[in-house]
C-alpha cells in the first residue's frame, strides 16, 4: 500500500509539474533581437533585426515585433551586439546626430590610439595646444599648454586611412568640444580608450 500510494502522489506531482512548465512556455511573445552587431550611433536598419520569441517578463519592457518599422531608421544608443533583445532605452532618435552633438573625423598615427580601438569605444581624446614644429602658443603658461581632455564616442575606424599612413577614426562628441578639436595641430591628438562608466 505505500508504494501505491507514493507512486500515486508521483504522478500528481509530475502532472502538475508538467502543467507549470506549460503555463510558462506558453506565456510567451515575438519581439525584435538584434541580428548582427550595430556600434551606437549607427542606424537601424531592417537586415539589423530579427524576431525571436521571449518569455513575459514583469518589468522588463521587450519591443514587439509589429514594431519594426518604427525601429528601421532610429539609432542604436549602446553598441548592440547580436542577439541583444531591443528595449526601448537603447534606441536613440532618428536624426543623428543627436542634438548637442557633432561628428568629427582625426587622422591618429600608431602610438596616438589604442590597437584594437572599434565602433562603440567610448574614449579621452587629449587635444595639445602645442603648435606645429614643437612649439607652444607665445605667451602661453605651462597650465594653458597642457593637453584638453574631451570624451567621445568612437563610431568607424578606417585603418585604410588618410593615404599617409594614419588611421581615421570618426568620433561623436559634444558640439562644445568641436572648436577645439578642429583647432588642434597635426599629431596633436591622443585617444585613450576609457570604461563605460568613465
Amino acid at each position: 500500500m505505500p508504494f501505491v500510494a507514493l507512486g500515486s502522489l508521483l504522478v500528481i506531482v509530475c502532472v502538475l509539474a508538467y502543467a507549470y512548465g506549460a503555463t510558462q512556455l506558453g506565456d510567451r511573445v515575438q519581439v525584435l533581437a538584434v541580428a548582427r552587431p550595430v556600434a551606437a550611433g549607427q542606424a537601424i536598419t531592417a537586415a539589423d533585426l530579427k524576431q525571436v520569441s521571449a518569455a513575459r517578463e514583469p518589468g522588463v519592457r521587450l519591443v514587439a515585433a509589429g514594431q519594426a518599422a518604427g525601429v528601421v531608421g532610429r539609432t542604436a544608443v549602446v553598441p548592440l551586439v547580436a542577439g541583444t533583445l531591443l528595449t526601448p532605452e537603447v534606441l536613440g532618435d532618428a536624426a543623428f546626430p543627436p542634438g548637442g552633438q557633432v561628428t568629427a573625423s582625426v587622422a591618429a598615427k600608431p602610438g596616438q590610439y589604442p590597437r584594437g580601438l572599434a565602433a562603440g569605444a567610448r574614449v579621452a581624446v587629449y587635444v595639445s595646444a602645442v603648435r606645429d614644429g614643437g612649439q607652444p602658443p607665445p605667451d602661453a603658461s605651462s597650465a594653458a599648454t597642457a593637453p584638453a581632455r574631451l570624451s567621445a564616442v568612437v563610431l568607424g575606424v578606417d585603418l585604410a586611412g588618410d593615404g599617409q599612413g594614419s588611421t581615421v577614426v570618426t568620433l561623436l562628441l559634444a558640439a562644445a568640444d568641436a572648436p577645439l578639436l578642429a583647432a588642434a595641430p597635426s599629431g596633436g591628438v591622443v585617444l585613450m580608450q576609457t570604461s563605460p562608466e568613465d
